[in-house]
């Protein structure tokens, strides 16, 4: 029986696992710190200019890489810079709202290629949202003639908690859903492997690394419209607390004897804000049917359209003074309907932050600012979860 060389066989293995580290190594800093050369990868990682040379030849091969035009090192001398192929990394990011699914393809930069958007309704069934998601992404697919094998992954933001490690929605208000196996059955439905996450965390994640909170290091994004929440990012990561339900300041109690909730407590934040309940006490006065009837009232100076929206603005100011002093952030994100389709009230809202609700030594602590990726934040914060999840080199 010939023997086996043990030594050998693990120096082998060793070998094999420091060149899967280098490379890996190699790639991420051309994703972070793209155009680069690779005399800039040698001297950051400290290989050789050989092993560079060599890794960055392998994933040019694979499709991974690609050169860019040679710019001027100042001493007369050029160096060619790399960077990532857009296309070569694809993933969908999905978004599950009340009223709406969005479902786009995202590039390995998060630039979006192609989305589409479904009116929901809000009684939807799973199994009908589900069926939704897979026909709008095999349409996306065939019109577009994208290459599937270049899909890492889905990725599903939705509002409620989540539990984001086994991809279940273990409790959803706006949806109705609790306890639902989102990761499994899509995965069963598309082939893919599915990444499921609360909507503000992947949407303040998307906004730190391509949005208004680039280059922060401790970000909170606030989030308005059909419900109220909060996200985290602390130095690239997504603060979750123990449950990853961290941020759900819509159920905080801002009064005992306040109005129900849709979650079935009484006075929660979010009963003051959410669109459904601007539009529940707008009703007691006449019939108001969206947000854009509600603001035409108050440009008419209609007293009662004033007062509710004055009130609603109010609520944001001692939310955003609130998560301040929790959280203390360098950059605060608005976001969500009533800050995006309502520009009109950002001043309103600076102006009751600065000058009555913000704890005066925090006030020049921080920065107030504003989505820059909109409505495709939650789509495009997905699919960079699902990237991160399931992309792998060979």
């Amino acid at each position: 029986m010939k023997k086996i060389n043990r030594g050998v066989s693990m120096k082998k293995h060793d070998q094999d696992f420091m060149r899967q580290q280098n490379k890996i190594t190699v790639y991420e800093l051309i994703k972070n710190d793209s155009p680069i050369s690779r005399a800039s990868i040698a001297k950051k990682t400290g290989m050789s200019p050989t092993t560079v040379s060599r890794i960055v030849g392998e994933l040019t091969n694979q499709g991974y890489v690609a050169e860019f035009e040679q710019i001027s090192s100042g001493l007369g001398r050029k160096a060619t810079m790399l960077g990532l192929k857009g296309n070569s990394v694809l993933s969908v990011g999905v978004e599950i709202d009340k009223h709406r699914i969005s479902l786009g393809v995202v590039d390995v930069n998060g630039a979006v290629m192609v989305s589409k958007v479904h009116h929901r309704i809000p009684e939807e069934s799973v199994e009908m949202t589900l069926s939704t998601i897979v026909r709008m992404l095999q349409e996306t697919v065939e019109s577009e003639g994208l290459d599937s094998s270049r899909i890492a992954g889905i990725g599903v933001g939705l509002p409620g908690i989540v539990d984001n490690e086994n991809g279940q929605v273990v409790f959803s208000v706006q949806l109705g859903w609790r306890n639902v196996d989102i990761a499994q059955r899509l995965k069963a439905l598309t082939g893919y492997e599915v990444a499921v996450d609360n909507e503000l965390k992947v949407k303040a994640l998307a906004e730190h690394v391509r949005g208004a909170a680039a280059g922060s290091k401790r970000t909170a994004l606030l989030g308005f419209g059909t419900g109220v929440g909060s996200a985290l990012i602390i130095e690239g990561e997504i603060y979750r607390g123990e449950s990853n339900s961290a941020g759900e300041i819509g159920h905080t109690t801002i009064d005992p004897n306040g109005a129900m909730c849709e979650c079935g407590k009484a006075g929660c934040l979010q009963t003051y804000i959410i669109t459904s309940a601007l539009l529940l006490e707008a009703n007691k006065i006449r019939k108001v049917d969206t947000l854009e009837e509600l603001f035409e009232a108050r440009r008419s100076k209609e007293m009662w359209a004033v007062q509710l929206i004055e009130r609603a603005l109010t609520y944001i100011a001692i939310t955003v003074n609130n998560v301040l002093c929790v959280y203390n952030p360098d950059i605060v994100i608005l976001s969500g309907e009533l800050i995006e389709n309502f520009p009109e009230i950002r001043q309103e809202i600076e102006d009751l932050c600065f000058n009555r609700f913000v704890w005066e030594p925090l006030r020049d602590s921080f920065s107030l600012q504003y989505t820059a990726l909109g409505e495709d934040g939650v789509m495009i914060g997905s699919a960079l979860l699902a990237q991160t999840r399931f992309f792998s080199l060979e």
